[in-house]
């Protein structure tokens, strides 16, 4: 029971806020309705009725006609159960409601319309997304070994072509490019019960920006970030995992710039336990990088082509979005049993291109747990 009345609302497939509460897979929008005293009350499309009380998700459970308001619904299904939902908390003479911070705007709008107070807590749900429970780490942790598993195909891919005219990659005859191998990655994740993403691929100086996705042919002797985040289909919890390859040789730079990295991942490591901040974890890493003298800044006009420094934090929260809070960087909060994290160091320069490493680890009682046991290196031959 809840000591006041509560709104969520939206599409549980696209709005992991609600679909936590509800986990129903349902394209069309709902809302689910606690009040003092009483039982949750969901508002589902007609035709989900049946499907929605299988589920036992709440116990009362209406379609939108039900509640229609005086003055008829609309056409427009959103709207319809957002005027569904304000009709039924007026009709419970219920004067403010809260709700967390993903309530479609919609809602709001047909609430206040009826008198009532919307007010919003945005750390509601926060830290129960956090603290992951065991069916949601095997969740998570079935989705990693299938991200890294894409990962691994898509090093050893780059590492057993050939080279050609000008250093190009070529695999079975064809060239090989970023974009040729993001779309056989997405047809690897399909297979395997991924949905599809927008992973990053980027060789040689397009990978010196760490959120460029790549493009074009790649070239023998020069860094590659495979980063590949997608969604496990049938949970609907996501994987994340970055590595970076090299075909042939690996210029002495490059080589620096991993072991950099690789320090950084493993001081990072050491630092995430419960109890200890996302910016102390971030300061752990921001210690091994400048350590072997890179820097912790984004570049200016006039820093040379040759400056390697790493630009973003050192991870962030995974769940039921790739992105999700905490984050271990500056002003980052305090670690929870039961976080899930990326831990992703990296070091970018123009002149060479980037090199990233994620794992994704469980922070448990005394430290944390590593759910990747692919290889970290740059070889992959």
């Amino acid at each position: 029971m809840t000591d006041r009345a509560l709104v969520f609302a939206g599409c549980p497939m696209t709005n992991p806020w609600l679909y936590r509460r509800a986990p129903f897979h349902m394209v069309d929008p709902m809302a689910l309705i606690l009040l003092p005293g009483a039982g949750a009350q969901a508002i589902v499309r007609d035709i989900e009725m049946g499907r929605f009380r299988e589920a036992k998700i709440a116990p009362n459970v209406a379609c939108p006609k039900e509640f229609a308001p005086a003055g008829g619904l609309s056409g427009d299904r959103e709207t319809a159960t957002a005027q569904a939902a304000a009709e039924f908390v007026a009709q419970h003479n219920i004067k403010e409601v809260w709700t967390d911070r993903s309530l479609p705007m919609i809602y709001a709008h047909e609430l206040q319309r009826r008198g009532v107070v919307v007010k919003c807590d945005p750390e509601m749900g926060v830290l129960e997304r956090r603290s992951k429970s065991e069916e949601e780490v095997e969740h998570l942790r079935a989705a990693q070994q299938l991200t890294e598993q894409a990962v691994r195909f898509a090093c050893e891919m780059i590492a057993s072509a050939s080279a050609g005219e000008g250093g190009v990659l070529e695999n079975h005859g064809e060239t090989l490019s970023s974009e040729g191998l993001m779309a056989e990655i997405n047809i690897w994740l399909l297979k395997h019960g991924m949905a599809t993403c927008d992973s990053i691929v980027a060789a040689g100086p397009e990978g010196a920006d760490c959120h460029n996705r790549g493009a074009g042919t790649i070239k023998t002797g020069e860094p590659v970030i495979i980063d590949i985040f997608p969604m496990h289909s049938a949970s609907r919890y996501f994987g994340d995992c970055t590595r970076t390859v090299v075909h042939g040789d690996v210029p002495p730079e490059l080589a620096r710039m991993h072991e950099t990295v690789v320090n950084a991942k493993a001081a990072a490591f050491e630092a995430t336990r419960p109890g200890a901040t996302g910016q102390q974890v971030h300061e752990a890493t921001a210690r091994a990088i400048r350590k072997a003298g890179y820097k912790m800044r984004l570049p200016t006009r006039d820093d040379p082509d040759t400056y390697g420094a790493m630009v973003h934090g050192t991870g962030h929260g995974v769940g039921l979005e790739v992105h999700e809070p905490p984050l271990l960087d500056m002003g980052g909060p305090e670690l929870v049993v039961g976080d899930c994290l990326t831990i992703e160091p990296g070091l970018y320069c123009k002149a060479i291109g980037g090199v990233r490493v994620e794992d994704m680890v469980i922070v448990t009682e005394t430290g944390c747990v590593n759910l990747n046991s692919i290889p970290e290196g740059l070889v992959w031959a």
